[in-house]
């Protein structure tokens, strides 16, 4: 019998190439959600120093130029943060719809997978019956010449 055959593997093959593809775009977006995490850290730590060092010169006295400058200051590094976040949310949202295209494309993968389990399950099925029938015959045969032969 001829080799087995799956009609389906080129198609298998893109599906592994785009899954693995998927994979490392999936990963890229993780990488930049972890970046910019710890960008909104430091600049939150930074926010909270910056407001610890705010108290403690006021409780101690200082100019009320001084004190603008510091709203002023804690203002803009609000201003900042809520940047971050924003991009940081943002980046999130992209991070889940790469894991979505790729749980998408892992079952694409499976589905055809399964399929050439099944084909090749067959194949093999085909094969033994085949090879059942050529004993039987060879022993139909063997019968018939020592039969023959008496």
């Amino acid at each position: 019998m001829k080799k087995f055959h799956f009609s389906m593997e080129m198609v298998l093959r893109y599906q592994e190439q785009r899954l693995d593809a998927l994979r490392a775009e999936h990963a890229a977006a993780i990488a930049k959600v972890r970046e910019q995490e710890a960008v909104v850290d430091c600049l939150t730590q930074s926010f909270r120093s910056v407001n610890e060092e705010y108290r403690v010169r006021k409780s101690h006295g200082m100019t009320v130029a001084d004190a603008m400058g510091y709203d002023l200051m804690l203002r803009t590094q609000e201003k900042e943060i809520q940047a971050a976040a924003k991009v940081l949310e943002e980046l999130r949202r992209a991070e889940e719809q790469k894991r979505e295209e790729v749980i998408a494309a892992k079952t694409d993968k499976a589905t055809i997978e399964k399929l050439k389990e099944k084909k090749l399950d067959a194949y093999h099925k085909q094969e033994q019956k085949n090879e059942e029938q050529m004993i039987d015959e060879f022993v139909s045969a063997a019968r018939v010449v020592s039969g023959m032969a008496r």
